[in-house]
């Protein structure tokens, strides 16, 4: 991978900031009043067992669901104001779904929809290391191939804050840490990330904080980064 980073401006402002949020299903209570701030730059691991609210957070910061209680996302409202929260956010999911298209189209489709620049759509693609898989059929690329590629979109239009979904899930031990320093190297020019992960190594090496889910209450804990 392409140890390049793309620097961003830096604020004071919270990047997140979760405010009293509760989401039920039901009389099933998947959060339940948590509060919560992330700075810019900071890095935020989801810790928990399935079921924990883990994914049910990620859905709210993404504007996906309806909820009780306030979320800004680089200053806006995910639901109220959701395509300017979405251009704060770059989202990777944990697996990326297959369409019937090459890389190179799937890039091009994203950039369009994000109103970013073809070319540095594209450098994003050298980023990870995938430039040479742009004329690739989607469905015929590796695991580890569709997480790299998964990040390259969710890196277009040049977003403040990264969504991620078990980032390392797919990959081998090189492709992870490869990723892993990436993303470090992003958090180091003020990228905001908040990650999933069910690899303790991967919160060890990569999180400032941990945000632990567990019936839908949220404790905290913080220690100067190990990586």
């Amino acid at each position: 991978m392409n140890n390049a980073v793309f620097p961003l401006t830096q604020t004071t402002t919270p990047a997140i900031s979760v405010t009293g949020v509760s989401k039920y299903y039901g009389q099933f209570p998947a959060l339940n009043d948590i509060s919560f701030q992330i700075g810019a730059g900071e890095s935020a691991a989801l810790w928990g067992p399935n079921g924990a609210g883990k994914t049910t957070v990620m859905r709210c910061l993404l504007g996906l669901t309806k909820y009780q209680g306030k979320i800004l996302v680089g200053g806006y409202d995910p639901v109220a104001e959701g395509q300017q929260a979405r251009t704060a956010i770059g989202y990777v999911p944990q697996d990326l779904p297959v369409q019937p298209m090459t890389v190179g189209e799937m890039v091009a489709f994203i950039a369009k929809l994000k109103r970013a620049p073809l070319g540095d759509s594209l450098d994003r693609l050298a980023l990870l290391g995938i430039e040479n898989q742009a004329d690739k059929e989607i469905r015929a690329l590796s695991g580890g191939m569709k997480q790299r590629l998964a990040l390259a979109l969710a890196l277009m239009g040049n977003p403040s804050i990264l969504l991620l979904d078990e980032p390392t899930a797919s990959l081998d031990a090189k492709g992870r840490a490869d990723l892993l320093q990436l993303l470090h190297g992003l958090k180091r020019n003020g990228m905001t990330l908040i990650f999933s992960s069910h690899r303790p190594e991967d919160v060890l090496a990569l999180a400032d904080r941990i945000l632990m889910l567990d019936g839908g209450g949220l404790s905290e804990e913080q220690w100067p980064n190990a990586f």
